[in-house]
């Protein structure tokens, strides 16, 4: 059984973003040489997510909305876990509600998929750089 390893690396500028990196963790897929086994993909940040979903803008708005709307970001006073001086409680939630990792299968050497599907890294607490884990199994 083969096994691969890498960390990607996020900076975004903003506090918020979903970036599609599907064709990061296919690159990551080729390189390893699996051609049937699985790929783990995680954030390794708590403020941060990786979730399946479609690449579509109007998706990734009502996301925003939705997200927003279950877990404010102000007032930050609302939140216990800001009294330690921090500011991003809600990216915690946020987090928790989208996921911190995918698994998908690898067949013939290609990320298995359903139709419109694509791997996301969602950042909920921006401007800093975080990482996101892809491990790959199999033969």
């Amino acid at each position: 059984m083969k096994s691969y390893r890498k960390e990607l690396f996020f900076e975004v500028p903003t506090r918020r973003a979903f970036i599609n990196i599907t064709p990061d963790v296919s690159e990551c897929v080729r390189a390893s040489g699996v051609t049937e086994g699985l790929v783990l993909v995680n954030a390794m940040h708590i403020t941060a997510s990786v979730f399946i979903n479609d690449d579509e803008h109007g998706l990734h708005q009502d996301y925003e909305e939705w997200l927003e709307r279950l877990a404010p970001h102000a007032p930050i006073s609302q939140y216990r876990h800001n009294d330690t001086g921090e500011d991003n409680a809600d990216a915690h939630m946020k987090r928790q509600v989208m996921g911190r990792e995918v698994t998908v299968a690898i067949t013939k050497g290609q990320l298995d998929f359903g139709t419109w599907e694509q791997i996301f890294y969602g950042e909920f607490d921006g401007r800093r750089r975080k990482r996101v884990l892809v491990k790959i199994i199999g033969e």
